[in-house]
């Protein structure tokens, strides 16, 4: 707990006032019969009083607490004739006392009873909520200025964009890589901003709104900060889901309240992030929609392209679910342009590792070239992560710098998981073995599967053995060749277990190669007519992502298609899984030494595995993609 005199106030503040009012009460208390009392500590009984009085002892007689108690001077003859002050308890009311001691000459005194307890009282019964309510008052003011806190209960509606007037996000567009066509869209954006004649001057008008979408991890938000630091204009910054509260008509509040604001500050960018959190397709599910959700819809439609309109404002959002996305909001004059920002291909991924590996100690030995043609498919994301795993395994082995041992451990780490404890020598160990040697055959026999990279029996994640395959550079098309090699490579290893221990030792460990194999021959029934049913598309792409939609979905043919369906997906597996067997079975002998090394080294390289086929069968010649980096 951080420590402030603030707090400590807080705290030492009413300790004092308590202290106070109990040191007042303390005197409070004090009656003249308390100091009398308190003076005289020797008692005296009734009895010895009256004896006094008949010996004529008694100088003087102070009579307090309504005559309850009486304080004497006395002679005390044992004591040299001293005058002593006695204390004695009175039997109730004695007017008969008062009216001896008048008779007798004693002087007397009578004190009246004092109601201050009762003051006093009624003031340490006010004490604590008065200290309540002054300590809420002091935390209410406090956390006035904290975001969001119980002093702003009645600032729901007003916006939580964070502001910049000059943007130092520390991301300019030189930091970017890999996504050029995204970032030339963008660049528009950032010279209209600072020369807006030039693009006025021919009658030009810059789109008001620019849509970021691509997969997660490709660089959107990273964009959006470049844009920030390029422009040098206001730059408002919020999440989609920032809008969106439990109180309805808090989020249009809240985007009337971020225009209003950046209407004052224009020319300005707003910076949107996960844009779908709140511009989901209205009257969706059962029973409509979300109320909330959708007001903040329409008054953000309002605002981007309304009556009033908004000139100076460009917005900025970034989102990896367009589909979901209304389509009011996709519509030219709000956001004019959509900006695929995708993975990056080969000459990207080498741009990317070009930026992430400036602050990196490489080995001279480290090709980048390599670390990018080993890694199709990777985002910038995953690319800065595979970078840092290589780092961390540097410093953990005590290395001055990172090896290429450390980039193919991290590839291994980042697309299968962390490594396992090995095998022990068994018959599992044999039967695994067989069954990753199964694929690596078939990819390595099948002229259009990709090649083997490596197959190892070191565990990773929920895998026990694993093998690797290169693929060529990203392919936007793939022929029904290669989709049947794909389908024959991943039944490998379940062939090899079938001809090599027999159908009654065949494991669980194809489960998953099985789920694979199946979706893939129904793609290409279904969706890619590759089947004797020809080409029809009886599938859509994706299904539905809202939930009345998926309860209302109707079979879009008739359960004879969906019967003949069923036979050719099962017709391409089986010729496939025939074929994977016929494999198996003439490699015997190559696949028996596979499996001894395997077992021994734990580890075969590509190049390795595929000299010793060589050995036995002609390899066929595989399409090999050339970049030019």
């Amino acid at each position: 707990m951080k420590f402030s005199w603030r707090t400590a106030l807080l705290w030492v503040l009413p300790a004092l006032v308590i202290g106070f009012f109990l040191w007042q009460g303390s005197f409070a208390s004090t009656s003249p019969a308390t100091m009398g009392r308190n003076a005289a500590n020797t008692r005296m009984t009734y009895g010895r009083f009256l004896e006094y009085l008949d010996a004529d002892r008694v100088v003087s007689v102070d009579l307090y607490d309504g005559g309850r108690t009486a304080i004497v001077e006395a002679i005390d003859s044992e004591l040299d004739n001293r005058i002593q002050r006695l204390r004695v308890d009175l039997p109730g009311n004695s007017p008969e006392l008062v009216s001896r001691l008048r008779t007798e000459g004693i002087h007397f005194d009578v004190h009246p009873v004092r109601n201050d307890g009762a003051v006093w009282g009624l003031l340490g019964n006010l004490i604590f909520p008065v200290l309540l309510i002054g300590g809420l008052f002091f935390l209410f003011r406090r956390s006035g200025n904290v975001p969001g806190g119980p002093g702003q209960a009645m600032s729901f509606g007003k916006s939580r964009a964070r502001f910049q007037m000059e943007a130092k996000t520390g991301v300019m567009f030189d930091d970017v890589a890999g996504i050029e066509e995204a970032k030339e869209e963008l660049q528009e954006v950032v010279t209209f901003l600072k020369k807006p004649e030039r693009f006025t001057a021919v009658g030009a008008r810059i789109p008001k709104g620019v849509l970021l979408v691509g997969p997660p991890g490709t660089g959107k938000t990273l964009l959006a900060k470049a844009i920030a630091g390029e422009a040098g204009v206001p730059f408002f910054s919020i999440s989609g889901s920032e809008f969106v509260e439990m109180f309805v008509g808090v989020g249009a509040s809240r985007v009337r309240d971020l225009f209003k604001k950046a209407k004052e500050n224009a020319p300005c960018i707003i910076f949107i992030d996960e844009i779908d959190a709140v511009g989901r397709q209205r009257g969706a599910g059962i029973g409509g929609g979300n109320d909330e959700r959708e007001q903040t819809l329409n008054q953000l439609l309002t605002e981007m392209d309304g009556f009033e309109g908004n000139t100076g404002i460009i917005i900025i959002a970034a989102t990896n679910r367009p589909d979901v996305l209304d389509a009011a909001l996709l519509r030219p004059g709000r956001f004019d342009r959509q900006v695929t920002v995708d993975v990056p291909d080969i000459k990207g991924r080498l741009e990317v590792l070009k930026v992430h590996a400036r602050n990196k100690k490489l080995a001279t030995e480290i090709s980048l070239e390599a670390i990018a043609r080993r890694t199709p498919g990777f985002s910038g994301a995953d690319l800065a992560n595979l970078l840092n795993e290589a780092a961390i395994l540097t410093a953990r082995r005590r290395k001055e710098a990172i090896t290429m041992l450390e980039i193919d451990d991290a590839v291994d780490r980042v697309i299968a998981g962390m490594e396992g404890t090995p095998l022990v020598d068994s018959k599992s160990k044999r039967l695994i073995a067989y069954h990753e040697i199964g694929h690596a055959i078939i990819g390595t026999l099948v002229r259009d599967h990709d090649p083997v990279q490596k197959v190892t029996l070191v565990p990773r994640g929920q895998a026990r053995g694993l093998t690797w395959f290169a693929p060529s550079e990203e392919q936007m098309l793939i022929s029904r060749s290669q989709i049947l090699a794909r389908i024959q490579g991943a039944l490998g290893g379940r062939a090899a277990e079938e001809v090599v221990f027999g159908d009654a030792e065949v494991t669980t460990g194809a489960g998953n190669d099985l789920q694979q194999v199946t979706g893939m021959a129904r793609q290409m029934v279904t969706r890619f007519g590759m089947s004797s049913l020809g080409p029809l598309s009886l599938e859509g792409q994706s299904s539905e992502v809202f939930l009345g939609r998926d309860l209302m979905v109707r079979s879009e043919y008739s359960e004879e298609i969906a019967s003949r369906i069923d036979a050719q997906v099962r017709s391409i597996v089986e010729h496939c899984y025939d074929e994977a067997r016929r494999i198996v079975r003439e490699n015997r002998v190559v696949i028996d030494r596979l499996v001894d090394l395997l077992i021994e080294k734990e580890t075969i390289d590509g190049e390795e595995f595929r000299q010793i086929v060589a050995e036995y069968t002609d390899i066929p010649e595989k399409e090999q993609y050339t970049p030019q980096l």
